[in-house]
């Protein structure tokens, strides 16, 4: 009778590395690890504030600038996180609050179709009246406010006042908004080349980025150009992913736990079937 070595099986050790794996996994799920997580900003406050100046008739983008600001804006709106409260502001010389700050987006859609040129450009006063209508919603939003960013957009540089240090100037509405914690993205909307026929003149009306960078620099902002209509809907949808969202920290425990416990059970399965013994 001689005695036959029972030939080791390759495999025989794959069930311990499994196990330690299942460990690690195990551990690591001990440790309540923690993981990026996009939610929607549900009672967030954003502002509209679109330009109506003259300086808008111009066509270097088609139809006009005008029109095609409204156009972009009315998809911005209707591609907004549900919850957001969105306001629109209309300026030229004298701004209007056309939409208060309201989760019903139809009606920014709605206001959006009836924006009309007017004369000279106003932007301190535009962003004041979109800061009182923040303020106003914070209220009523009860000891702790929404955040709240302004969406500016506009072609050119203000004229009512000329100093844009002035009280009622660009920069010193930007500076409010710092103060209140409002950032503003601004958007200059055009090209160099555009024109517009005024009083039986052609009047050149180049895009004036500087004003607009200015006040997001003060405001801790962003500051995008557009210079078609295209263009113009990207810088849309990227605001969109920015404010409808935020990115906070989740508890990733859980999944880690299921794939040790899933680890575990296949370490268990591995060792039956490889260290069962047959009948001869």
């Amino acid at each position: 009778y001689t005695d036959t070595p029972v030939p080791q099986s390759p495999w025989r050790h794959l069930p311990i590395a499994v196990s330690l794996l299942s460990l690690v996994l195990l551990t690591i799920a001990l440790a309540t690890p923690t993981h990026d997580m996009r939610i929607p900003r549900n009672r967030a406050v954003i502002m509209l504030v679109i330009d109506m100046s003259q300086s808008m008739r111009a066509t270097d983008v088609e139809p006009n600038r005008l029109k095609a600001a409204a156009q972009a804006a009315t998809q911005f709106a209707g591609q907004l996180t549900p919850g957001i409260n969105l306001g629109l502001v209309g300026f030229a010389g004298t701004p209007y609050l056309l939409v208060p700050p309201t989760p019903q987006h139809q009606a920014t859609i709605d206001a959006l179709k009836k924006l009309d040129f007017a004369d000279s450009t106003a932007t301190g006063q535009a962003i004041f009246t979109a800061l009182h209508a923040i303020g106003a919603t914070a209220v009523i939003g009860g000891d702790n406010p929404p955040p709240a960013r302004i969406v500016l957009e506009s072609d050119g540089a203000e004229n009512v006042p000329l100093d844009p240090n002035a009280p009622q100037g660009a920069f010193t509405a930007a500076r409010a908004a710092k103060a209140e914690g409002v950032q503003i993205s601004t958007i200059s909307f055009g090209t160099p080349y555009g024109t517009v026929d005024y009083e039986g003149a052609t009047i050149p009306v180049p895009v004036d980025d500087q004003t607009l960078q200015k006040i997001c620099e003060i405001t801790d902002g962003q500051s995008f150009h557009a210079d078609s209509l295209d263009s113009l809907k990207n810088v849309y949808s990227t605001l969109q992913r920015q404010i409808g969202y935020e990115t906070v920290k989740g508890d990733a425990s859980l999944a880690w736990m299921l794939l040790g416990a899933f680890v575990m059970a296949g370490a268990i399965l591995a060792g039956l079937l490889l260290n069962r013994r047959l009948p001869a």
